[in-house]
């Protein structure tokens, strides 16, 4: 299962890097969202960051719309923009140039530069890579139905106990989910893999996939 760090995403394309060092599965993060914005919110260049409340820091050219709702600890980079109805509810991370959308939800979870989640999405508890979108009404399922700690599973039958009760998705750089999709809990996507729309989507897909259906995934020529 080639679900580690290195292979899923490109550290350069996130102020968030840092966080990743040391660590193998980019689900490792989750758990220090908070305390990493917490300490790197008061190194940010104060020329190129505002600092509206304690643990909010926005770049002055990022683009807010006047009635999204955010809550911190929270780093919105330069050039992202969060559009109408846009819900923040803290621990999270904007990279640069992404776009997080109207009526669009958020919360512990890291977007990297230029990812897109513009309609009507839930990002819980997720990485979302760079150049990655989730079309709208695609949403990261962050909780099994019995509450029990997420295994990201392999369709060889490889499993990792992640530790965690609360964990949505991994998008690898450059994928693609379509429209109403559900990424279950644990689902890990790789690199240039895309979902059809409307798919229910759990445990790993290789990178460069195709995924139509659980029994139908086909490989990008």
């Amino acid at each position: 299962m080639d679900a580690k760090i290195e292979q899923l995403l490109d550290l350069q394309q996130t102020i968030a890097a840092p966080l990743f060092e040391g660590k193998t599965y980019p689900w490792e993060v989750l758990p220090e969202i908070n305390d990493f914005i917490l300490k790197l919110g008061p190194t940010l260049d104060a020329s190129k960051f505002d600092h509206p409340s304690d643990d909010v820091w926005i770049a002055k050219s990022a683009k807010v719309a006047e009635n999204a709702s955010i809550a911190g600890p929270l780093i919105i980079d330069e050039e992202a923009e969060i559009r109408p109805g846009a819900y923040i509810r803290g621990n999270a991370i904007i990279g640069r140039g992404a776009t997080f959308g109207n009526s669009c939800e958020i919360k512990n979870s890291i977007m990297f530069n230029e990812s897109q989640t513009p309609h009507f999405n839930y990002v819980g508890d997720s990485v979302i890579g760079y150049k990655s979108h989730i079309g709208a009404g695609g949403i990261t399922s962050n909780l099994k139905s019995d509450k029990s700690n997420v295994i990201v599973k392999s369709a060889d039958g490889e499993n990792i106990e992640t530790g965690l009760r609360k964990f949505g998705a991994i998008l690898g750089d450059n994928v693609e989910v379509g429209c109403n999709s559900v990424l279950n809990p644990g689902t890990v996507l790789g690199r240039n893999s895309m979902i059809y729309p409307t798919s229910g989507v759990r445990g790993f897909i290789p990178e460069n996939s195709i995924f139509k259906a659980p029994d139908n995934i086909a490989t990008k020529k």
